[in-house]
This record gives structure tokens, C-alpha cells and sequence, in this order.
């Protein structure tokens, strides 16, 4: 494992793509603040340029600290509450998050996964990477390589953790009390919107 995450992080940094597993699917990941990058993404998954894409953190206060996002205090505590996990926060993005990664919007999904080797990935880079799954626009999400078409897996560095659990991640934008996506979490995430 230890050698794909070394070539994983070495793809990243040359503006490179790479598949890596989550704690819901398989994740297509690239330099979220590199717009060349990001722009590379939408191309291998044949993505519309008006839906945006969520960035990856080791934690929710790297996102903060390094400056890609604002957060509000109920933003902090619903990540204090659900974060690593899976679950995508929105918060207001900041000048270094490119508007090719968010279609030009002020706010930015933010998502800390709970899975090992993805966070040991974004320990060794020190920068955000894309999260979004690893399927062209349209298809299943992948629980596993095979499952993912040769469009995308050719075209990146495969870090392989055998199944992931399959469950889409929810996206929640506490600001409004929406939820986006209903993913994992979903029932419990509902009930700290409402009492919160």
C-alpha cells in the first residue's frame, strides 16, 4: 500500500489523476486547487462544467487553517459532530479554491473521509484533492477497481483497497438547513439540522 500511495502522491503533484478508495466509494482524486487539474477531472468523467466538485481534507481544520474555506460556528460543530465520515459539508470557499472545482459558486463541498488509506494520501500531499466518485458522469459509483470503467481507470494512478462500502456520501449545507444529497447518514444528519 505504502508504494501506491508514494506514486499516488507523486501523480497528484505532477497535475495528475489518481482513483482512491473512501468509506462510501471509490474516489476520483486530483490537485483541487490546480485548475488545470480540476478541469482534467471533468474531462475524464465526461462531467457537466456547471456541477461542482468537492474537495478532500485530512481534517475539517486544515481547511480552515490553510485558508480554502470560512466556516461558521454551526458549520464547525457539524463537522465537530460529523466529520471524518461520510458526509459533505458546503462552507464558503476562499481565494486559493478555484472556480472550475465549485462552477463559479461562493461555496465549496468540503469532505474528510474515514478511511486510512485516503487520509494518509492527503497527509503526505498537503493539499486538498478532489472529491468526487470514480465513474464517468452517468454510471454507477465503484465499490471496486474492476467496477470502474477503462475511461477513468487508464487515465489514473489506482490506489486498490478492495470493496469500499458503496453508500453515497450525504451533502448538507448548514447555512439553510439543506440537505443536498441523501447519502449516508442522512436520518441522523436530518435530526442535528432540526435540534442543533
Amino acid at each position: 500500500m505504502d508504494e501506491a500511495l508514494e506514486r499516488a502522491v507523486e501523480a497528484i503533484r505532477a497535475g495528475e489523476l489518481v482513483v482512491y478508495p473512501t468509506e462510501t466509494v471509490y474516489g476520483l482524486g486530483a490537485d483541487a486547487l490546480d485548475p488545470a487539474a480540476v478541469e482534467h477531472v471533468f474531462e475524464c468523467k465526461g462531467r457537466d462544467r456547471s456541477k461542482p466538485v468537492s474537495l478532500a481534507v485530512p481534517t475539517f481544520e486544515t481547511a480552515l487553517e490553510a485558508g480554502y474555506v470560512r466556516a461558521t460556528d454551526r458549520e464547525r460543530a457539524f463537522a465537530e459532530e460529523f466529520l471524518p465520515g461520510p458526509v459533505t459539508v458546503l462552507c464558503e470557499r476562499r481565494d486559493p479554491v478555484p472556480d472550475v472545482l465549485t462552477a463559479g459558486r461562493d461555496r465549496v463541498g468540503v469532505r474528510v473521509p474515514d478511511c486510512e488509506p485516503a487520509l494518509a494520501l492527503l497527509e503526505r500531499l498537503e493539499r486538498p484533492i478532489t472529491a468526487t466518485s470514480a465513474n464517468v458522469s452517468g454510471e454507477p459509483s465503484a465499490c471496486r477497481v474492476e467496477e470502474i470503467g477503462h475511461r477513468v481507470r487508464d487515465e489514473a494512478t489506482v490506489i486498490d483497497a478492495g470493496e469500499t462500502p458503496g453508500t453515497e456520501s450525504t451533502v448538507v449545507d448548514v447555512a439553510d438547513g439543506t440537505i443536498h444529497r441523501r447519502g449516508a447518514q442522512a436520518g441522523a444528519i436530518d435530526a442535528w439540522l432540526t435540534d442543533g
